[in-house]
């Protein structure tokens, strides 16, 4: 897909209970690609972009090797360097590379997990101001409770890299409505 300048490339993936992961029919996991500043601050940058449009707790690290997902918060990833093969969706899932520079918002109950990185992976990632996420998998969480949890997360008030509009608001306020 050609890239139209000034029109960001958004892709948008769907992911229904598999019977093993809640995940979250009802919102889209969105990636963004290529939004992000890449180079030797590009951790710094994005904590503080993320930060500005109301995604807070940051932190730097990876992706979790094992399926896990948060019942109680959205999640963003930003991917400062590197790369990164992400599982989503659980076992029966579909695996999405992201690169430096792509954003991924990971609606609660969305399991992900590394596939295969490179060493140099760097991913920031960051919740809704007021959320805090907690850690829940596929094989020890107790799939009722996860899911009213699931359904009680609030929407984020702002998209974590267009702030108060962009493609995140879009999609979900619609469906929220729809």
């Amino acid at each position: 897909m050609a890239a139209t300048p000034g029109v960001p490339i958004v892709e948008t993936y769907r992911f229904a209970d598999d019977g093993e992961v809640p995940n979250n029919p009802q919102l889209a996991l969105i990636v963004y690609r290529g939004v992000l500043e890449t180079g030797a601050d590009a951790a710094a940058s994005c904590m503080a972009l993320f930060e500005r449009n109301g995604w807070t707790g940051a932190w730097h690290n990876g992706v979790y090797s094992h399926h896990h997902y948060h019942s109680s918060a959205h999640e963003v990833l930003g991917i400062a360097t590197g790369w990164v093969r992400v599982r989503l969706g659980g076992e029966g899932g579909r695996i999405v590379e992201l690169r430096a520079g792509d954003v991924v918002v990971i609606p609660a109950g969305v399991a992900h997990k590394n596939a295969g990185a490179s060493a140099d992976l760097v991913v920031v990632g960051a919740y809704p101001r007021g959320q805090s996420p907690d850690m829940c998998r596929p094989d020890a969480t107790d799939r009722v409770r996860a899911g009213r949890r699931i359904d009680a997360v609030p929407l984020p008030a702002g998209d974590p890299v267009h702030g108060t509009s962009g493609p995140l608001l879009e999609h979900w306020r619609a469906t929220a409505r729809g």
